[in-house]
């Protein structure tokens, strides 16, 4: 018994990983600094840097009174105007949630089994294998969505915002947003958690319950 919890101290250590990427991976989807653009409109009368994230844009405007002005559009994949590269990364990004909640659910069940003495030395059904076979496709969907949306950036891609939010169809300049760091982090966290789940090995020396 206590050789079988020692065995799975490196995935207790992996789901904790787990957690974390998942919680990273959910706070960059609600961030907006997926992509700072920065407007120089000679034909208003103040400059602004609008930050464009998956559901939604807020640009931040100077006055004349130096005073800086916030207003946010929402938007989401039903909306025409956006691009392919954020309409898929919203999918993307929600599908590396709900992979992340059910691995984590998986080592939960693992990690009990492991506790209780209960295991099946059985590859296909092993919850550590099936949780990070998800971690590491949710690694790949986040990892996704990064180097779709950095290839837009450094191509200067626009996005055709309506009217309504007076944002130009293209800005003077863009560069890479801190939601874009976190997402990369939360893909880091994936493939390590994942990765530790892949590792597990039975000790060589228990007897393990079969398949009935």
């Amino acid at each position: 018994m206590i050789l079988l919890i020692i065995s799975a101290n490196r995935q207790v250590a992996g789901f904790a990983v787990a957690t974390v990427a998942w919680i990273l991976s959910s706070i960059s989807m609600g961030l907006v600094e997926w992509r700072v653009w920065y407007m120089d409109n000679p034909s208003l009368s103040y400059s602004g840097i609008a930050m464009v994230g998956m559901w939604r844009v807020c640009i931040y405007h100077h006055d004349n009174n130096s005073s800086k002005v916030k207003m946010c559009h929402q938007y989401t994949y039903y909306d025409t105007f956006l691009p392919p590269d954020i309409r898929v990364s919203q999918h993307l990004l929600l599908a590396t949630n709900i992979l992340g909640l059910f691995g984590r659910a998986l080592v939960i069940l693992a990690l009990r089994n492991v506790y209780l003495g209960i295991l099946q030395k059985n590859v296909t059904y092993n919850p550590f294998v099936i949780s990070g076979i998800l971690n590491i496709t949710a690694c790949g969907c986040v990892l996704a969505a990064v180097l779709w949306n950095y290839y837009s950036i450094t191509n200067m891609a626009g996005i055709d915002f309506p009217p309504s939010f007076h944002v130009p169809f293209k800005p003077n300049s863009q560069e890479l947003g801190s939601a874009i760091l976190v997402a990369t982090v939360a893909a880091f966290l994936f493939l390590l958690s994942g990765t530790s789940f892949l590792s597990y090995n039975f000790p060589p020396d228990i007897q393990v319950h079969p398949d009935i």
